[in-house]
């Protein structure tokens, strides 16, 4: 299949996170990567990221998103309603075993972020 495909989340014209997906088949994409600047955390960037992500897919006839996420991230997707289905090795530690999650993806909704 083609290559990755990134999208970027600005504020002030400044690149505050960015996600990266891959489809693997028709009906399956990988995230490749999700990263929010650390002074960025807790603003619902990343929030808007995974659902920006979830619509993409699903306009693009995609109805999986595969993740290979951090154990220190589990609570964040399962929260965006990812199902823990195993895990796999590490590619870039070799003895490290990272969750691996599948979320269901519809579309539409909201990827506006509301800040004070």
């Amino acid at each position: 299949m083609a290559g990755s495909i990134f999208f970027v989340a600005e504020s002030a014209g400044e690149i505050v996170g960015f996600y990266g997906v891959e489809r693997l088949s028709l009906l399956q994409f990988e995230l490749e990567a999700l990263f929010v600047e650390p002074v960025h955390m807790g603003l619902g960037i990343g929030r808007a990221l995974m659902t920006h992500a979830k619509n993409f897919i699903a306009e693009s006839g995609g109805s999986t998103l595969l993740i290979q996420g951090d154990p220190n991230a589990e609570g964040f997707y399962r929260a965006l309603g990812a199902q823990l289905i195993g895990k796999k090795e590490s590619a870039s530690i070799p003895g490290r075993f990272l969750p691996m999650f599948l979320i269901e993806v519809s579309g539409g909704e909201d990827t506006r972020i509301i800040t004070p």
